[in-house]
């Protein structure tokens, strides 16, 4: 669940600087000097809203390893490290990608996949799941993140993501004009956009930015079945997977950083529209039917 939840988060937070910093630039005079010019405002939207995406997506990796403080093994020192090393470039070279690079971070039974490319992805495991899973499950754990970076999940998610934020930047000006205009009727001195439609658009950027989350969660939680499906397909049974969905129900999963939820192999949550995981009940279903 990690890996979404931070990439949406660090989306957001990318795009408020980015629509501030064009505040300031004196971006929104040029778009309304004659009205709001809305192929040009699309335009921007555009740029600003894939942007935000693909500076997201590659800030994704250094940001994993900063939040979760994940040690990357470069030499394995113990017999758990070369196996976690040995089984991931075994199931990497299964699924056709590169070698991805290994972590280990302290905390509670979880584990994230994150990176710009398919052959540039870090494959990161909690201790606590090293220590409360069987090399099997912990296996299958494995198998799915790989299974992830396998289907191209991030950069799937990215093109979703500047999709949602081209719309959310569009409706965010074309709302912050409107309220605007409403403010400064009948004031014919005044040129250019008021302070009205600078203070709607930050908050429309937040609320809708907020709202469009649940789309990308729903893409998410999509992509969970399919990482379920392709873990199974590595394995060659659905048998370890489902071995372990059910070990991390019996469990509290660890909570992963904001912006990286959505690439952990837990989650879920009580708002079901903004869960980057669907319920590990659906997913074993779905496993039973592979």
């Amino acid at each position: 669940m990690k890996r979404v939840i931070l990439f949406v988060g660090t989306n957001l937070a990318i795009m408020l600087v980015l629509g501030i910093s064009a505040s300031l630039l004196g971006v929104n005079k040029y778009l309304t000097a004659n009205g709001l010019n809305l192929g040009t405002l699309l335009m921007f939207s555009a740029l600003m809203g894939f942007g935000g995406a693909f500076i997201s997506l590659f800030l994704s990796k250094p940001i994993a390893k900063w939040s979760t403080g994940a040690r990357v093994i470069e030499q394995p020192s113990t017999s758990t490290e070369m196996w976690l090393v040995n089984t991931v470039a075994s199931q990497s070279q299964r699924a056709g990608i590169a070698m991805p690079e290994v972590a280990i971070y302290d905390g509670e039974p979880n584990a994230f996949a994150t990176g710009a490319t398919k052959n540039s992805s870090l494959v990161a495991v909690s201790t606590g799941l090293l220590e409360s899973m069987t090399r099997e499950e912990v296996e299958a754990v494995l198998a799915h993140e790989v299974a992830h970076i396998a289907n191209g999940d991030m950069v799937t998610l990215t093109l979703i993501q500047g999709v949602v934020n081209t719309f959310v930047t569009f409706l965010a000006r074309v709302v912050g004009y409107l309220v605007d205009q409403m403010l400064r009727r009948g004031d014919q001195e005044s040129s250019g956009p008021g302070i009205g439609y600078t203070v709607t658009v930050v908050v429309c950027d937040i609320l809708f930015g907020i709202l469009a989350s649940i789309i990308v969660m729903y893409f998410s939680r999509q992509r969970e079945f399919r990482a379920d499906r392709g873990a199974a397909q590595l394995l060659g049974s659905p048998r370890p997977m489902i071995a372990a969905l059910q070990r991390l129900g019996s469990f509290s999963h660890g909570e992963l950083p904001k912006n990286m939820a959505a690439s952990g192999i837990a989650g879920g949550g009580l708002m079901s529209l903004f869960s980057s995981h669907p319920p590990l009940e659906d997913r074993i279903a779905a496993l039973h039917h592979v």
